[in-house]
């Protein structure tokens, strides 16, 4: 078997034919929140509640959205070649998840969990309420969402300096760039692959392959690139 890494970065495209929405869609709000409000540390320090009740809304919304053929398809390639695969999303979806698919890194965090905020403890919730959730492990009921906000650290990026020290392939499916520079990504990259529904010459440009169409039509295609190149 080929030792080769492929890197599959994801964002808010690969989500959005499921029904889930992002505040990208909306103008700067999302679900009819500011985004400042909702997804910040400000926001959060000034309204505590408001965050904690917004996460719950969108925890309660998630439980009946279904995944995708992209999601699906994803799932059946990163459990085809475990070992050389890297699945990286900015989704706090668990809709990978639900497709079948392991070892997720979840770059921004999961909806599904929450977090001890006195001993940094993270477990499930599924899709209820955290009114009254108590941490299991100190039992402290000082308790949030487990989703990266604007104005605080993600620790999973760490696993963005493996991408480039690692990757001989890199796939951007549904996202921007502009919270991520994949753009430099693929730069760095010799073998890349760009799913996107809008172009974007000046970021698009450093892509070798480039597919401007919903995630679940591109799919199939970015999946026969992947087992290609892994196969040569």
């Amino acid at each position: 078997m080929s030792n080769k890494k492929v890197y599959i970065v994801s964002g808010a495209g690969l989500s959005a034919e499921s029904g889930i929405r992002t505040f990208r869609d909306t103008n700067g709000l999302w679900e009819e929140h500011r985004v400042e409000d909702v997804c910040s540390v400000d926001g959060f320090n000034r309204d505590r509640q408001l965050v904690l009740d917004f996460y719950d809304a969108r925890r309660a919304d998630v439980e009946h959205k279904e995944p995708n053929h992209a999601h699906k398809r994803l799932a059946e390639l990163k459990n085809a070649y475990p070992e050389n695969i890297v699945m990286l999303t900015q989704n706090v979806d668990d809709m990978l998840e639900r497709a079948g698919c392991t070892s997720i890194i979840h770059l921004h965090g999961t909806l599904t969990d929450l977090r001890c905020e006195a001993c940094d403890t993270v477990f499930p919730i599924g899709y209820k309420t955290q009114e009254g959730a108590i941490c299991p492990n100190c039992g402290s009921s000082h308790i949030r969402h487990n989703v990266v906000m604007f104005g605080e650290a993600a620790p999973e990026y760490q696993h963005l300096s493996k991408l480039y020290s690692e990757a001989e392939m890199v796939v951007v499916i549904g996202t921007s760039g502009q919270v991520i520079d994949t753009a430099s990504m693929a730069q760095r990259i010799q073998h890349s692959v760009l799913n996107n529904l809008d172009v974007d010459d000046y970021h698009d440009r450093a892509f070798k392959t480039k597919l401007y169409v919903p995630a679940t039509e591109a799919v199939d295609e970015i999946c026969n690139l992947v087992e290609e190149f892994l196969e040569d």
